[in-house]
């Protein structure tokens, strides 16, 4: 199996700069606006885009940390239980402007299901999806980021892997693994 890197530390910290940036562009003082990242990787890079963001505009926006194990469509099918993760949302999102952030847009279905995990904390006034990644051609479920890192053309027999530090990884990569 080839092993290519498409994001290195480097870019990585230029690519969540221009992430921030285009954030702050569309939210300005980001007045209502709360961030929400996808167990569990989402939630690394949310934190990341949080910072960032906090230290830029001198505010401190709230984040949330969404688990959508027991929304997934699959999760009655597993045969082995799946594990959860901790849910953490410290706010309710009635009326609020929602950054939904994970870390790899694929087929959707983790999106869909964390719109439905969502629900349970109000009714948004507005959802944007942020993905440091988005996996071209492999949708099963119409769903678009507003906001991309990196486009990637990939099959369906690759997959990406994205190392966090804050996982355990020696330094910040992303791979696509052939």
């Amino acid at each position: 199996m080839q092993k290519l890197n498409i994001l290195d530390k480097q870019l990585l910290t230029i690519t969540i700069n221009r992430l921030c940036q285009q954030l702050i562009e569309n939210h300005q003082n980001f007045e209502n606006t709360v961030i929400l990242g996808i167990q569990p990787r989402g939630v690394f890079l949310a934190t990341r885009i949080q910072k960032q963001l906090n230290e830029l505009i001198g505010k401190n926006i709230p984040l949330g940390k969404l688990d959508i194990t027991f929304y997934r469509d699959d999760f009655k099918r597993r045969e082995v239980m799946a594990s959860s993760y901790a849910m953490d949302v410290p706010f309710i999102i009635e009326n609020k402007k929602v950054i939904l952030i994970d870390d790899v847009l694929y087929t959707g279905r983790t999106i869909k299901s964390a719109m439905e995990a969502m629900a349970a904390f109000g009714r948004p006034a507005k959802v944007e999806l942020l993905v440091l990644i988005n996996r071209k051609y492999s949708r099963e479920l119409p769903i678009f980021a507003d906001y991309i890192g990196k486009s990637v053309n990939s099959l369906v027999s690759e997959k990406v892997i994205v190392d966090f530090q804050e996982q355990g990884a020696k330094e910040d990569n992303v791979w696509l693994l052939k």
